[in-house]
């Protein structure tokens, strides 16, 4: 294994343990607290929205200096999406994603990190959420 592979491996592995614990004390591995965010009339709790502006604030920032460099240290360049149309696989996704969110309290990331916690709920989630990640793409054939 080169060098190279091994730091990027190392770099992917620290990101992954800060923003799991990121998510873990935010609250964000909380489904309470997400599903009481997203109710807005009732128990709302705009705590996430604080967590919300701090992650989209230090992204922000970071952006301005990171894309001044010609490519990422750790590539050889930078993989921005190019797609910019909103279509139908979009809008459908954009659907499930939210309605999971909403109906359970996580999505992909908080529930990764909430593994750690053992919880039941979590142990059946995420092995439901990658089958449905492995299904997507033979389903969108169909639809």
């Amino acid at each position: 294994m080169s060098l190279q592979k091994k730091y990027r491996l190392l770099a992917s592995l620290s990101s992954g343990i800060v923003f799991g614990l990121g998510m873990a004390i935010s609250g964000m591995t909380n489904t309470e607290r997400v599903q009481d965010f997203l109710d807005l009339a009732g128990a709302w709790d705009p705590t996430l929205a604080f967590v919300m502006a701090g992650g989209i604030s230090v992204t922000f920032i970071g952006y301005k200096f990171i894309f001044k460099n010609p490519a990422p240290l750790l590539a050889d360049k930078f993989h921005i999406p190019t797609k910019t149309a909103i279509d139908k696989p979009l809008l459908i996704g954009a659907v499930l994603f939210g309605s999971g969110w909403g109906l359970v309290g996580y999505c992909p990331g908080p529930a990764i990190a909430g593994l750690s916690y053992g919880y039941t709920a979590t142990l059946i989630f995420v092995p439901t959420m990658i089958i449905g990640m492995l299904l997507a793409k033979p389903l969108s054939k169909i639809f």
